[in-house]
């Protein structure tokens, strides 16, 4: 085994360890969302979404004007989970970034030998959890290099397919522009989510919080980092419901095996979450691909699994709110999807 392999955190738990470790798993992780909402206002509903899409291995774009914590939440969510120097990777593109600060400068030694490797240590490449600012000002050659990793989990070195180590993929951006060149990479965000002013509705809490923030910010202090659940957690978490998303069982009479959806998706949920995909197409307009109703599947089950145990019901749908493509979009399901629930 090479030294480069040894580094590399296990990742290959059987389902028989992880089904023994599910429900303190399920207890940690809970523990550290509502943990980590006590230091903002009004966000909890977004660090609940960060820890699903992070199960769930799925990216999630923020978005929101400047200052409405979008880049703190997920500074803290990262300190939370204690991760290793290495692991993280952040950057803030504008379309005159370049490949080389994404995935690695190419190796100049290795350019004179004829070959076309990047160093991408401390890179995209190398971090397993990483946040993308402004995500939509990427150039063409980003945005290439962007839906591959995202995709297929993989970038090139001299024409060959290297796997990237990146699980858990934050975005954000303060609009979400129009562009049809832009399309494929909205598309790879399943769950958009708006990060609004909190200044209207909680002055006070703001501004005493706010002032918290800045005495840790000015002393480096981090109480946030409680240890309540790690990196780890999460990914042990994503395996083990990628074993039950697999599992076919015997139903109680023995007569037919029963699949995921069978089990833990209830016939009168499903229809319903039916319903609701068709009246936000035929109402609303809105654009759900096929790849992305799988995806809000997973999603669902990943809530409820977390929330609840594991059959989803009526109130998991709500992550239907966060599929508007546009901010207009993203403003009407957010109120729409909980009327049509029935949930206010």
């Amino acid at each position: 085994m090479s030294k480069n392999a040894e580094r590399l955190p296990r990742e290959d738990w059987t389902f028989e360890e992880l089904q023994d470790e599910a429900d303190s798993l399920r207890t940690r992780l809970n523990r550290f969302r509502t943990s980590l909402g006590r230091f903002f206002v009004k966000k909890q509903e977004l660090i609940d979404l960060m820890v699903v899409a992070a199960i769930a291995q799925e990216p999630l774009l923020l978005v929101g004007p400047p200052g409405t914590a979008k880049s703190d939440l997920v500074l803290k969510f990262k300190d939370a989970l204690g991760l290793e120097e290495g692991d993280y990777f952040e950057y803030m593109l504008t379309r005159f970034t370049e490949p080389g600060e994404i995935v690695g400068p190419i190796d100049i030694s290795k350019l004179r030998e004829g070959r076309y490797i990047r160093r991408e240590q401390g890179k995209l490449p190398t971090a397993r959890l990483a946040f993308l600012d402004e995500i939509f000002k990427s150039n063409s050659a980003i945005l290439n290099i962007l839906l591959t990793i995202i995709n297929e989990k993989k970038f090139y070195q001299d024409g060959v397919p290297m796997p990237v180590r990146l699980r858990v993929l934050f975005a954000a951006t303060n609009e979400i522009p129009e562009q049809s060149e832009l399309a494929a990479l909205k598309d790879r965000f399943c769950l958009k989510a708006e990060s609004r002013s909190v200044a209207e509705s909680d002055f006070e809490s703001l501004i005493d919080l706010g002032i918290q923030g800045e005495v840790h910010k000015g002393l480096s202090q981090k109480p946030w980092c409680e240890g309540h659940a790690s990196l780890e957690d999460i990914l042990k978490a994503s395996r083990y419901l990628t074993f039950q998303f697999g599992r076919k069982l015997r139903s109680s009479r023995g007569t037919e095996e029963l699949n995921d959806r069978q089990r833990f998706f209830p016939q009168e949920v499903f229809e319903e979450f039916h319903r609701l995909v068709r009246t936000l197409v035929q109402e609303d307009n809105i654009f759900i691909s096929d790849r992305k109703l799988v995806k809000l599947y997973k999603l669902f089950r990943v809530r409820a699994w977390l929330f609840t145990g594991g059959v989803v019901s009526r109130d998991d749908l709500r992550l239907l709110a966060y599929l508007g493509e546009s901010l207009s979009e993203i403003e009407r399901l957010r109120d729409k999807v909980p009327l049509l629930l029935g949930l206010g």
